[in-house]
């Protein structure tokens, strides 16, 4: 089993790379790659998109590795390869980005990337630190994780989904904000689940053994 983490330098995956090393360790997940080459997504049995800073900048990222967009589709889309995308790698998953422009995303759930704009002037944007987890939904990859577990966020921008069914998960912060969207074989999350202590290490685990 592959597990490949896409390196389209976007942020630092160090402490994902060891996250998912240590996981897979424990639980026969088999070997994990960085990778930027179109050729190890083609060839992956589970791939993992993060991403850190812009939704436009991280959109155009991916789209500059050659092949890199194609393989992600090709293996998604068409296969079914377990995926999961964290922070912006989530929020690409979206319909579109519309932070500072217009941006097309993924459109593998259906919705929009928006400004977090809380009722309550107290609270500061970014949204930035943990928060408790409210389960939603049921899923595999959410097994062993609870309403009020704790997951560490660091974003001003939010992912609205058109169909509820498709927000596994949220956390209040003036308003429900969404933490983790899913369907068919696909995952994402908005928190970091490599810096959430044991939420995010048992989530790594789940998905290494998800057979959906």
């Amino acid at each position: 089993m592959l597990t490949v983490l896409v390196d389209y330098e976007s942020g630092n995956l160090h402490s994902a790379e060891k996250a998912f090393q240590r996981m897979a360790a424990e639980v026969g997940g088999g070997e994990v790659l960085v990778s930027a080459r179109a050729e190890d997504v083609a060839r992956a049995d589970r791939i993992v998109l993060p991403g850190d800073g812009a939704f436009p900048a991280c959109r155009r990222a991916l789209d500059a590795v050659p092949g890199l967009t194609q393989a992600l589709r090709e293996a998604v889309e068409h296969r079914a390869v377990p995926f999961l995308g964290i922070c912006v790698g989530m929020q690409m998953m979206a319909t579109w980005g519309r932070e500072y422009e217009d941006v097309a995303g993924l459109n593998w759930i259906g919705g929009e990337v928006v400004a977090i704009a809380p009722d309550d002037p107290a609270l500061k944007v970014p949204h930035m630190g943990w928060n408790d987890l409210v389960i939603d939904h049921a899923h595999p990859v959410l097994d062993g994780i609870s309403t009020g577990d704790h997951a560490y966020f660091v974003h001003s921008y939010h992912f609205r989904v058109d169909r509820g069914s498709e927000r596994l998960a949220h956390v209040e912060y003036g308003a429900p904000l969404t933490a983790i969207v899913g369907r068919d074989t696909m995952i994402g999350t908005q928190f970091h689940p490599e810096k959430s202590q044991a939420t995010g290490l048992r989530l790594i685990a789940n998905f290494l053994r998800w057979t959906p």
